[in-house]
């Protein structure tokens, strides 16, 4: 951004409507996940059948794992499109998209109908669903955090990322609630998992709504007041795009793939934690649906809390100093607490439970407003969503291999500690050579 920009403060309302789009949008982001967690048996059952019921889990989790692949697309065209012409239009289309393309699945026939090209058809379906995510965390990731003063950037990023993380897993409780009362057992296996995904519409038209009051960020509109300043003065004419700025400029370049070790590693946190938890309590502890759900919202209310408490931290040590003491407290607590509650029982399981949740969810508090800060505004849509959505999709495939790593589900505990300990691990690393970035983000 030019020196001589000035950017302008946001208003109250502007701030609150920002921060409130970027918490329901990457609310739509978990939404997605937690859907395909409460159907993956049924997923598995009608799309990847198999006789040995963790290589049908395993396809479930796969067809996850695939649209992580496709969300750094998303984040490439749909980053660039709102690094251009701004934040709220590209969050508008992703938000639509992403409602139309969750609806479809309870659409789609089965493999007793079609054979194979049921496989063929979900798969797809999720391939175009994940461009449509990415487009969602390419908006959402910056406006929120683009649009609050200086002091309460750290806290927000927590909120957008915890916030929104409880918002997309307790929709998707309350759907599971429910649609698995409506259709009980056997039925939500043969017919309810369709209107599960059918929820997918209802969520993006509540989404649409709420976009309609908001206004570009301050830190955008000052950004293109500055371009057009230059245009009329013929100083400037149109720049590189986006994308080419930040992998053809070699200091652009080496900050992304260092913020890919805190976004893999933040990314595995949760998506072996919160992500894997609706799996490990009905095969490891062998809870009821119900009584799962329950201490899946409970979790949700915990991974909030801790994203909130950890960003504001952030705000008062710095990012470095956040990731450094999450990524070591990690490395040593998450695979004790995995291993721990395999053989919990009662209560126990739900105390667990929620530290497990806190931890899983403090990796990534922070994260969004280091991202943000380590770019300028030109290219910040496109840096941060790329650098989120590789990282993420490195950790969102982490269940996929657990489950083939593990052979039955007495090896769930021990196969997710290994895994959670590498990934803190390298999270940890990328917090020791990450530089400082607090109070960076008009730089």
């Amino acid at each position: 951004m030019d020196a001589s920009t000035t950017v302008r403060p946001p208003t109250t309302q502007t701030s609150v409507l920002a921060v409130a789009a970027s918490c329901f949008g990457w609310g739509l982001d978990l939404f997605d996940l937690f859907i395909l967690l409460y159907v993956a048996p049924a997923v598995g059952l009608h799309f990847f059948p198999s006789e040995e019921p963790m290589l049908s889990l395993a396809g479930a989790y796969a067809s996850f794992a695939v649209t992580l692949l496709m969300r750094p697309l998303g984040s490439a065209l749909f980053g660039s499109y709102a690094d251009r012409y701004g934040r709220k239009g590209a969050m508008i289309v992703a938000v639509a998209g992403v409602g139309v393309a969750t609806a479809a699945f309870g659409l789609l026939p089965t493999v007793e109908t079609i054979g194979i090209w049921a496989t063929v058809l979900f798969l797809l379906m999720r391939l175009v669903q994940g461009v449509f995510v990415g487009g969602v965390v390419a908006s959402t990731h910056v406006i929120g955090t683009e649009s609050v003063p200086e002091r309460w950037r750290g806290m927000m990023s927590g909120l957008i990322g915890g916030g929104g993380a409880a918002v997309g897993t307790v929709l998707a409780s309350f759907a599971f609630m429910i649609i698995s009362s409506i259709f009980p057992d056997e039925a939500f296996n043969d017919t309810g998992w369709r209107f599960m995904f059918f929820c997918g519409m209802l969520t993006s038209a509540v989404g649409l709504v709420l976009f309609r009051g908001l206004a570009e960020s301050p830190q955008f509109r000052a950004a293109q007041d500055a371009k057009d300043a230059k245009r009329r003065d013929k100083q400037a004419a149109t720049g590189p795009s986006p994308l080419k700025k930040l992998f053809g400029t070699p200091d652009y370049r080496n900050r992304f793939f260092v913020n890919l070790l805190l976004s893999a590693g933040g990314g595995g946190f949760y998506y072996l934690t919160a992500g894997y938890l609706p799996t490990y309590l009905k095969l490891v502890n062998g809870l009821p649906g119900p009584q799962a759900s329950t201490i899946m919202l409970l979790g949700a209310a915990m991974g909030a809390l801790s994203s909130i408490a950890l960003g504001e931290l952030s705000q008062h040590i710095g990012r470095k100093k956040t990731f450094l003491v999450i990524g070591a407290v990690a490395i040593v607590a998450l695979p004790l607490l995995i291993s721990g509650m395999a053989t919990a029982t009662g209560s126990a399981v739900t105390w667990y439970a929620l530290a497990i949740s806190f931890l899983g969810s403090a990796g990534f508090a922070p994260l969004m407003i280091y991202l943000n800060e380590r770019f300028p505004t030109d290219i910040r849509a496109t840096g941060t969503a790329l650098s989120w959505n590789v990282g993420f999709a490195i950790g969102g495939i982490m269940p996929t291999f657990v489950s083939l790593a593990a052979k039955a589900p007495s090896d769930i505990p021990h196969v997710l500690s290994i895994f959670l300990g590498v990934l803190a691990a390298i999270y940890l690393l990328g917090a020791i050579i990450s530089p400082e970035t607090r109070g960076r983000l008009a730089a």
